[in-house]
């Protein structure tokens, strides 16, 4: 199996976290500010459990497309998921942590990859996980 590129990572492991309900999807383009990954998926679950679940999720279908899962941090605990693949780094948070860590503030520098038009997701899906008005 050939190694995906990072569009194709990213929309496997969006899709992956929006088929178990994650809420508020932001992919971030990080070639240009940070040398830490190429791309950050941020997504919020509604508790520790659903928050472990979509991290689970992600690893999973990471894994099942034959990339290599480097390492995780905060599963146990459930409030902030880490997951690093390399040059996708995925952040799966907890309403709390999310709001108290705020990442899309702190690389707000990042340009933002549109989740229909860069990855082809389906419209409504997008909006159905859109963060309320």
């Amino acid at each position: 199996m050939s190694p995906l590129d990072r569009v194709a990572k990213a929309r496997l492991a969006t899709e992956a976290a929006l088929g178990l309900k994650a809420e508020n999807p932001v992919l971030l383009d990080m070639r240009e500010v940070s040398s830490i990954a190429d791309t950050f998926l941020i997504v919020s679950g509604r508790s520790d459990r659903h928050v472990r679940s979509v991290a689970d999720a992600v690893m999973d279908a990471i894994r099942l497309a034959g990339e290599e899962i480097l390492g995780h941090e905060g599963l146990d605990d459930g409030h902030w998921v880490l997951i690093d693949s390399n040059d996708l780094v995925i952040h799966v948070f907890d309403p709390e942590a999310r709001e108290h860590f705020d990442l899309e503030r702190l690389w707000a520098d990042a340009a933002k990859i549109d989740l229909v038009e860069d990855l082809g997701l389906p419209a409504e899906e997008q909006e159905e996980q859109a963060e309320p008005a």
